[in-house]
Protein backbone atom coordinates (compact mmCIF):
# COMPACT_ATOMS: atom_id res chain seq x y z
CA UNK A 1 0.00 0.00 0.00
CA UNK A 2 1.29 3.52 -0.81
CA UNK A 3 0.24 5.36 1.76
CA UNK A 4 -2.45 5.27 5.55
CA UNK A 5 -5.43 5.92 3.98
CA UNK A 6 -5.35 3.07 1.36
CA UNK A 7 -4.45 1.08 4.02
CA UNK A 8 -7.16 1.99 6.66
CA UNK A 9 -9.65 1.53 3.49
CA UNK A 10 -8.23 -2.25 3.32
CA UNK A 11 -8.72 -3.17 6.76
CA UNK A 12 -11.98 -1.40 7.08
CA UNK A 13 -13.11 -3.16 3.91
CA UNK A 14 -11.40 -6.47 4.84
CA UNK A 15 -13.53 -6.33 8.13
CA UNK A 16 -17.10 -5.13 6.38
CA UNK A 17 -16.89 -7.58 3.82
CA UNK A 18 -16.04 -10.49 6.42
CA UNK A 19 -19.02 -10.15 8.52
CA UNK A 20 -21.42 -8.37 5.83
CA UNK A 21 -20.22 -9.84 2.33
CA UNK A 22 -19.79 -7.81 -0.34
CA UNK A 23 -23.39 -7.01 -1.14
CA UNK A 24 -24.38 -6.07 2.68
CA UNK A 25 -21.30 -3.77 2.16
CA UNK A 26 -21.16 -0.29 0.98
CA UNK A 27 -18.57 2.32 -0.25
CA UNK A 28 -20.49 4.75 2.54
CA UNK A 29 -19.90 2.24 5.24
CA UNK A 30 -16.27 1.24 4.07
CA UNK A 31 -15.43 5.20 4.22
CA UNK A 32 -17.03 5.80 7.79
CA UNK A 33 -15.21 2.90 9.42
CA UNK A 34 -11.95 4.01 7.64
CA UNK A 35 -12.67 7.57 8.66
CA UNK A 36 -11.94 8.58 4.87
CA UNK A 37 -14.34 10.64 4.43
CA UNK A 38 -15.14 10.47 0.02
CA UNK A 39 -11.83 9.75 -0.67
CA UNK A 40 -12.14 5.83 -1.19
CA UNK A 41 -12.73 7.11 -5.24
CA UNK A 42 -9.33 8.19 -5.36
CA UNK A 43 -7.83 4.83 -4.54
CA UNK A 44 -10.11 2.22 -6.29
CA UNK A 45 -12.23 2.99 -8.95
CA UNK A 46 -15.66 1.11 -7.56
CA UNK A 47 -15.99 -1.24 -5.11
CA UNK A 48 -15.12 -4.37 -7.31
CA UNK A 49 -11.55 -3.17 -7.81
CA UNK A 50 -11.18 -2.75 -3.99
CA UNK A 51 -12.57 -6.40 -3.36
CA UNK A 52 -10.47 -8.14 -6.29
CA UNK A 53 -7.26 -5.97 -4.60
CA UNK A 54 -8.34 -6.89 -1.35
CA UNK A 55 -8.79 -10.91 -1.55
CA UNK A 56 -5.58 -10.96 -3.87
CA UNK A 57 -3.80 -9.64 -0.98
CA UNK A 58 -5.27 -11.66 1.49
CA UNK A 59 -4.13 -14.57 -0.91
CA UNK A 60 -0.78 -13.72 -1.25
CA UNK A 61 -0.63 -12.99 2.76
CA UNK A 62 -1.90 -16.77 3.32
CA UNK A 63 -0.02 -18.44 0.97
CA UNK A 64 3.52 -16.37 2.35
CA UNK A 65 2.60 -17.60 5.46
CA UNK A 66 2.14 -20.92 4.69
CA UNK A 67 5.02 -21.26 2.74
CA UNK A 68 7.39 -19.16 5.48
CA UNK A 69 10.07 -21.67 6.34
CA UNK A 70 8.38 -24.16 4.57
CA UNK A 71 10.19 -27.98 5.42
CA UNK A 72 10.46 -28.78 1.52
CA UNK A 73 13.60 -30.77 2.45
CA UNK A 74 11.60 -32.73 5.07
CA UNK A 75 10.15 -36.43 3.88
CA UNK A 76 7.76 -36.81 6.70
CA UNK A 77 4.01 -35.58 5.13
CA UNK A 78 2.70 -35.78 8.68
CA UNK A 79 5.20 -33.28 9.79
CA UNK A 80 4.95 -30.78 6.68
CA UNK A 81 1.06 -30.62 7.34
CA UNK A 82 2.09 -29.81 11.00
CA UNK A 83 3.79 -26.87 9.67
CA UNK A 84 0.83 -25.88 7.16
CA UNK A 85 -1.88 -26.25 10.30
CA UNK A 86 0.49 -23.96 12.36
CA UNK A 87 0.87 -21.84 9.76
CA UNK A 88 -2.85 -21.28 9.27
CA UNK A 89 -3.29 -20.89 12.76
CA UNK A 90 -0.93 -18.05 12.75
CA UNK A 91 -3.11 -16.24 10.38
CA UNK A 92 -6.03 -16.25 12.32
CA UNK A 93 -4.30 -15.02 15.22
CA UNK A 94 -3.11 -12.12 13.42
CA UNK A 95 -6.37 -11.21 11.64
CA UNK A 96 -9.71 -13.54 12.14
CA UNK A 97 -10.71 -11.70 9.46
CA UNK A 98 -8.18 -12.61 6.51
CA UNK A 99 -9.80 -16.37 6.51
CA UNK A 100 -12.96 -15.88 6.77
CA UNK A 101 -12.80 -12.69 4.08
CA UNK A 102 -11.15 -15.78 1.53
CA UNK A 103 -13.48 -18.31 2.13
CA UNK A 104 -16.44 -16.11 2.19
CA UNK A 105 -15.32 -14.42 -1.53
CA UNK A 106 -13.51 -17.34 -2.71
CA UNK A 107 -16.48 -17.86 -5.73
CA UNK A 108 -17.85 -14.41 -5.84
CA UNK A 109 -19.31 -13.01 -9.67
CA UNK A 110 -17.35 -9.97 -9.15
CA UNK A 111 -13.65 -11.64 -8.91
CA UNK A 112 -11.70 -10.65 -11.67
CA UNK A 113 -9.44 -13.04 -13.68
CA UNK A 114 -6.40 -12.36 -11.74
CA UNK A 115 -8.42 -12.89 -8.46
CA UNK A 116 -9.81 -16.34 -10.00
CA UNK A 117 -6.16 -17.18 -11.04
CA UNK A 118 -4.73 -16.31 -7.69
CA UNK A 119 -7.02 -18.55 -5.85
CA UNK A 120 -6.16 -21.28 -8.26
CA UNK A 121 -2.66 -20.98 -7.43
CA UNK A 122 -3.69 -20.79 -3.70
CA UNK A 123 -5.91 -24.35 -3.88
CA UNK A 124 -2.42 -25.67 -6.14
CA UNK A 125 -0.14 -25.67 -3.34
CA UNK A 126 -2.53 -28.02 -1.06
CA UNK A 127 -2.99 -29.70 -4.37
CA UNK A 128 0.52 -30.57 -4.82
CA UNK A 129 0.81 -31.19 -1.02
CA UNK A 130 -2.05 -33.90 -1.45
CA UNK A 131 -0.85 -35.61 -4.52
CA UNK A 132 2.56 -35.72 -2.79
CA UNK A 133 1.23 -37.48 -0.01
CA UNK A 134 -1.11 -39.97 -2.77
CA UNK A 135 2.21 -40.60 -4.06
CA UNK A 136 3.54 -41.88 -0.85
CA UNK A 137 0.38 -43.64 -0.06
CA UNK A 138 -0.12 -41.54 2.95
CA UNK A 139 -3.13 -39.50 1.82
CA UNK A 140 -6.58 -41.56 0.56
CA UNK A 141 -6.90 -41.16 -3.19
CA UNK A 142 -10.80 -42.11 -3.10
CA UNK A 143 -11.85 -38.40 -3.30
CA UNK A 144 -10.52 -35.63 -5.88
CA UNK A 145 -7.99 -32.97 -4.09
CA UNK A 146 -10.61 -30.43 -3.88
CA UNK A 147 -12.58 -32.36 -1.83
CA UNK A 148 -9.43 -33.04 0.53
CA UNK A 149 -8.76 -29.53 0.54
CA UNK A 150 -12.38 -28.54 1.26
CA UNK A 151 -12.27 -30.96 4.41
CA UNK A 152 -9.16 -29.75 6.06
CA UNK A 153 -9.94 -25.98 4.56
CA UNK A 154 -13.24 -26.01 5.24
CA UNK A 155 -13.16 -27.02 8.64
CA UNK A 156 -10.58 -24.87 9.65
CA UNK A 157 -12.44 -22.00 7.75
CA UNK A 158 -15.31 -22.79 10.16
CA UNK A 159 -13.30 -22.99 13.11
CA UNK A 160 -11.76 -19.32 12.15
CA UNK A 161 -15.44 -18.25 12.03
CA UNK A 162 -16.69 -19.09 15.47
CA UNK A 163 -13.65 -18.01 17.23
CA UNK A 164 -14.50 -14.49 14.78
CA UNK A 165 -17.62 -14.47 16.53
CA UNK A 166 -16.53 -15.29 19.84
CA UNK A 167 -18.12 -18.55 19.87
CA UNK A 168 -14.67 -20.62 20.63
CA UNK A 169 -11.40 -18.78 21.75
CA UNK A 170 -7.68 -20.32 20.16
CA UNK A 171 -6.41 -22.56 22.90
CA UNK A 172 -2.99 -25.15 22.40
CA UNK A 173 -4.98 -28.17 23.11
CA UNK A 174 -8.15 -27.25 20.65
CA UNK A 175 -5.60 -26.40 17.69
CA UNK A 176 -3.79 -29.67 18.47
CA UNK A 177 -7.28 -31.33 18.58
CA UNK A 178 -8.59 -29.78 15.31
CA UNK A 179 -4.87 -30.39 13.50
CA UNK A 180 -5.13 -34.19 14.22
CA UNK A 181 -8.50 -34.53 13.49
CA UNK A 182 -7.58 -32.99 9.90
CA UNK A 183 -5.28 -35.44 9.26
CA UNK A 184 -7.06 -38.06 10.33
CA UNK A 185 -9.83 -37.07 7.81
CA UNK A 186 -7.13 -37.57 4.93
CA UNK A 187 -4.88 -39.87 5.61
CA UNK A 188 -4.79 -43.54 5.15
CA UNK A 189 -4.90 -46.07 7.97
Amino acid sequence: MSNQKQRDIMGASLALFSERGYDGTTIPMIAEKAQVGGTIYRYFENKEQLVNELFQSCLQHFLTKVKEDFPYSNTNLREQFHHIFQKMIEITKQDVYVVTFIESHCVGHYLDEESRKMFHDFLGFFGQFLDKGREQGIIVDKFPTETLIAIVYGAYAQMNKLIQYGVLQWTEELARGIEECCWNAIRIY
